[in-house]
């Protein structure tokens, strides 16, 4: 094995409230995706929402299962958000909402520079 069994994938994502990259990195074994946008990532089960929320950061978990795992940035549309860092959470991001709503908060609450 080597590094042609690595795949990477990043796209930008067209939505109503604006533009975000999505993300996508998978290897013999595993995988993991994010939306990133100016003010924080929704992302799969490999983020941590608690050292995020030390850097301020605004991040908001979709986690998979074997049957439906979230293997590309638009699998985390219509998964529930199981977990969000305090600065998600200040943005109106909650436990239980889709990742679609998740990614407009993330999007309408963009950086301003004042932040």
């Amino acid at each position: 094995m080597g590094i042609e069994s690595l795949r990477v994938r990043q796209e930008v994502i067209q939505t109503p409230e604006g533009e975000a990259m999505g993300c996508s990195y998978s290897w013999p074994g595993g995988q993991y995706c994010a939306i990133h946008t100016d003010r924080g990532i929704l992302g799969c089960g490999i983020y941590d929402c608690q050292i995020a929320g030390k850097f301020r950061m605004a991040v908001a978990i979709c986690r998979g299962t074997p049957e439906q795992p979230l293997r590309e940035p638009e699998d985390l549309l219509d998964a529930k958000v199981a977990e969000a860092s305090i600065p998600a959470q200040e943005l109106g991001i909650r436990a239980g909402m889709l990742g679609s709503e998740a990614l407009r908060l993330l999007l309408e609450n963009g950086f301003t520079g004042d932040s």
